[in-house]
């Protein structure tokens, strides 16, 4: 397979998937503007992961167009990193989702933006302005419940326990990467780790929150291997596509 196909659909995938999950509090947020907002951020994902596809649609060239890639493969085909298909669970665990994907998608984005590839640095610079709004907003929430209530705290920290161990697989490399590296089409994953690493350890101490210490890290993300709850996002995603297949809005 195309190393810029496996890569594009990281990318594609990682947006798609944590955009269907956060799409789930449309109508259900706390108040109405923290509603539309992650709302908008939700369609902020889908944007970016439509813009994806559409690029590795024409790079595949096999008569596949961007929704039947988006909507049409099986489990094991997708490559999104584990963190994006965990459930949002209350709020507290969702604003973490959204501000350690933030962080990645910002430094991802700052990197892609000098690609070689000319097409995959303008998607990356676009996509970026958006990600700086995600990146300040989610953070904002993470200092409000870091600091806020006795409860609005022990949940924050019961989120971080339940699923930090999952952050390294959002940096997980797809076969094929390291040539693109060498190319200087994509960045080095493992300095975008140590860049993530410096970042959230900044923050936490702004935010008042200690660190996790805790070395494990969750393995198989990007590798076709998924957690129990990718299944039930696939069918909600995938019912239209396969129930009427070739349905046009």
């Amino acid at each position: 397979m195309n190393p810029l196909y496996n890569y594009l659909l990281k990318l594609a995938d990682d947006s798609f998937i944590m955009g269907q999950r956060l799409s789930a509090w449309c109508g259900e947020g706390p108040y109405l503007e923290e509603d539309i907002a992650l709302t908008n951020i939700a369609l902020d994902e889908l944007g970016q992961a439509n813009n994806f596809y559409v690029y590795a649609s024409r790079l595949l060239d096999d008569g596949k167009s961007e929704d039947d890639i988006a909507f049409l493969r099986y489990e094991h085909e997708y490559i999104n990193a584990h963190w994006t298909e965990l459930p949002n669970e209350d709020y507290a665990q969702t604003i973490l989702k959204v501000y350690v994907f933030a962080v990645y998608q910002k430094l991802m984005y700052e990197a892609l933006s000098n690609s070689a590839n000319e097409e995959l640095s303008a998607i990356a610079q676009k996509s970026l302005k958006e990600v700086k709004y995600h990146y300040t907003h989610a953070a904002s929430w993470m200092k409000i419940f870091a600091q806020g209530t006795e409860e609005s705290k022990i949940r924050l920290e019961k989120a971080i326990e339940n699923i930090w161990e999952y952050t390294k697989g959002l940096f997980a490399k797809t076969e094929g990467e390291d040539d693109l590296v060498a190319l200087n089409i994509a960045p080095n994953a493992e300095t975008l780790y140590e860049e993530f690493l410096a970042i959230t350890q900044k923050d936490f101490a702004d935010f008042g929150l200690e660190y996790p210490t805790n070395p494990f890290m969750q393995p198989k993300s990007r590798t076709g291997y998924h957690t129990e709850y990718f299944g039930y996002i696939l069918c909600e995603l995938q019912y239209m596509q396969r129930a009427y297949p070739g349905c046009t809005w």
